[in-house]
């Protein structure tokens, strides 16, 4: 099973970006998690990281016949992007959207999440963990099938 996992516009700076919010672990940290625990399950991924709306779309396109299932953090582009569900929408690739931060009591604005109305799941406020949580959703809902 291959999956692709997907960071937006600011995660590069976890770790510096309001540690309070996000935690004091950097983005290298959350890779090294996220292969460690990819090659605990005997699966392959990617991981992505774009501040740019356009890579991620051009990322999502290009798992078309590639990728079994797609973790994505869309970060500020989940409240303001049609574009990355249009994306997901085209390839049909089973997606989890992640979030560090529970969304659902942060600012107004942060309630909408165009990506939503695709992904199968949504997980937040788990920190790194919610990263984990999503590929082994994805393993044990799909992995039997690829």
């Amino acid at each position: 099973m291959k999956i692709l996992v997907l960071n937006g516009p600011n995660l590069n700076m976890l770790g510096i970006r309001e540690p309070a919010l996000y935690g004091t672990q950097n983005y290298e940290n959350l890779c090294s998690m996220i292969n460690k625990c990819a090659d605990e399950t005997n699966i392959e991924v990617e991981i992505f990281q774009s501040n740019h709306e356009g890579c991620l779309v051009d990322k999502i396109q290009q798992a078309y016949n590639a990728f079994d299932g797609i973790v994505i953090n869309p970060a500020a582009y989940t409240h303001t992007s049609v574009a990355l569900l249009d994306a997901l929408k085209a390839v049909a690739i089973p997606a989890v959207e992640v979030h560090i931060s529970d969304v659902s009591k942060r600012e107004d604005f942060r309630q909408i999440s165009y990506v939503r109305h695709y992904c199968e799941k949504t997980i937040a406020g788990k920190g790194f963990d919610g990263y984990i949580e999503a590929i082994k959703y994805l393993v044990e809902k799909y992995g039997e099938s690829v």
